[in-house]
């Protein structure tokens, strides 16, 4: 997986690997050809107040640079008092025509988060989880983050950190740096070999650090 920079809260990702996406995930809004792509009801002029020109137009606007999920724009719907039929209805043609892709938005997320923010794969899945993404498609997004890239992160975290632990007792270096990496997701048994391995280095005598946890 290449660099990617990190992503703005609270705008979500460009990208993706995997099912054949571009690298920069669904198209901006601004990018496409609105017309063409998404004409109003038998291309004919809408009335004021149709409920279906008055959703496509909040999801081209909440789209427009910002790739979303189906459920976040669908939330946005639903806080507007949109029908749910007509909700379903634009929902439906956005992903149509390309512009609602949560498989392209789950790889993205993963890749941005993962090397912007160092996540793991459990921390990704919960934050793809509350976007409403479908299990089977984050399952599919953090299966291309393998085991050795996981570590291979958590090493570069740890040794980051390294240095601001210096000067505490052995314990609680294990401690901080075990827990940072917990909060972003690792596993206990990674976050505690990495540390380990880290202090090591430094000349710290590991034997029994961390056998009870951290």
């Amino acid at each position: 997986m290449t660099r990617r920079t990190d992503w703005p809260e609270p705008a979500e990702p460009p990208g993706g690997t995997g099912r054949g996406h571009t690298t920069d995930g669904p198209r901006p809004v601004a990018d496409q050809d609105r017309g063409a792509s998404l004409p109003s009801r038998a291309g004919k002029e809408a009335p004021p107040g149709d409920p279906v020109e008055q959703a496509r137009a909040l999801c081209l606007r909440l789209l427009t640079g910002t790739p979303r999920t189906r459920k976040q724009l669908a939330d946005a719907l639903r806080r507007r008092d949109i029908p749910d039929d007509v909700a379903e209805e634009v929902l439906s043609r956005f992903e149509e025509v390309g512009l609602i892709d949560d498989g392209a938005f789950a790889d993205a997320w993963v890749e941005s988060r993962h090397h912007g923010r160092g996540l793991a794969r459990r921390a990704l899945a919960q934050e793809l989880r509350t976007k409403g993404v479908d299990a089977a498609l984050i399952d599919e997004a953090v299966g291309h983050l393998d085991s050795e890239q996981e570590e291979e992160t958590a090493r570069e975290l740890v040794a980051r950190k390294l240095r601001s632990t210096r000067g505490l007792d052995r314990d609680r270096r294990l401690r901080r740096l075990a827990g940072m990496l917990a909060r972003k997701g690792y596993p206990e048994g990674m976050a505690l070999r990495v540390v380990r391995r880290a202090l090591e280095e430094e000349g710290e005598d590991t034997e029994g650090l961390g056998e009870d946890g951290f």
